[in-house]
Formats: C-alpha cells, structure tokens, sequence
C-alpha cells in the first residue's frame, strides 16, 4: 500500500503518520492490491480534520471528518471508509464481472465560456483522461454515491456501450444510452 501524507497548518509528526498507516491497514481484508491512499490532516484554529481517498482496482472512495482531536478524526475518517467498502464488497457479491473486460479510457475537459465580443469559440482550461472499467448500472450507481459525484461515464458491461448515468433534482437517477442502429 502506497500512502501519501499531507499536513497542512501543522508540523509534521510521525506519531500521526504512523498512527494513520496503521489504521488503513484495515481496509486491505475489504480490496485488493495495489492500494494508494493520499492522507490530508489539517488544523484550522480548534477544527482538527482528516481527509482521506483511497484508490484501488478500479474503485476510488473518499471520506473526510472533523473533530477537535486529530487521532479521533483519522478514527472516524477509517470507520466511514470501512462502512463504504463493505457496502461495495455487499454488492458486488450480486454483480459477476463480464468475460470481456477491456478499459476504454476516456478524455475529460472543461471548458471556459467568454462573452462572444471577446472570442467566438470556448477555450477549455483543464483535460484529463480516466479508465472506464464494464460495469453494470447499479455497479456506476454504487461508484457514483462512493465518488460523490452527480454524473459518472462508463461502459455498460450488458450491451458493451458507452453510458452515463447522472442524479437528478428529484433524487433518483437518470441513464443516458446511445441508440442501437
């Protein structure tokens, strides 16, 4: 397990790094290897907070708590990412991976809008490219609430496609597939 800690408004202390890798040792009975954790603690006047994202196998969790004690953030950080593995490791029990697994990777971009005075086309100011891995669609939903995001691209692992799934102002979700020709 490859773990990074990062400390910011206080000095680093390696009873609190040490504290931290022994604590994450726990979530290797829930994912395999290799297992890459970046560790955030902060201190911000009394709020003592943890933050950690932990990325394995194609899965990415992250958690973060505050408290007025360090150890008991890095306490309650772990105890949260081990109740979002084990709700992950529960449903995947009811999902088989498909025989053909191949990654497709996907390009991301974000793009800046100006005043169309100033410039005709839009400018995109960040690109970044991500592995989508097959999965079935409760399997993006599980990975969308873990990542807590509002939209999540993957491959159906069904029908081969790409498809998005995304949460909608009402609570429940919505699926986006391309038309079969």
């Amino acid at each position: 397990m490859q773990i990074t800690t990062t400390f910011r408004h206080l000095e680093p202390s390696d009873a609190l790094k040490a504290y931290a890798t022994e604590k994450l040792e726990r979530v290797r009975k829930y994912i395999d290897e290799p297992i890459t954790a970046q560790v955030f603690l902060t201190v911000e006047k009394i709020r003592h907070s943890a933050d950690i994202t932990l990325t394995a196998k194609g899965i990415t969790i992250k958690a973060s708590e505050e408290t007025s004690d360090m150890y008991a953030a890095i306490d309650m950080v772990l105890d949260k990412i081990e109740r979002q593995l084990q709700r992950y490791k529960e449903r995947l029990k009811d999902h088989k991976p498909s025989a053909d697994s191949s990654d497709r990777r996907v390009l991301k971009s974000i793009v800046e809008a100006e005043s169309i005075e100033t410039r005709s086309e839009p400018v995109i100011i960040k690109s970044s490219t991500f592995s989508i891995k097959p999965m079935s669609v409760d399997e993006a939903v599980m990975q969308m609430d873990l990542l807590h995001k509002d939209f999540l691209v993957f491959t159906n692992a069904g029908n081969d496609s790409i498809n998005v799934i995304y949460r909608r102002k009402d609570g429940n979700y919505g699926l986006i597939e391309p038309e079969r020709q």
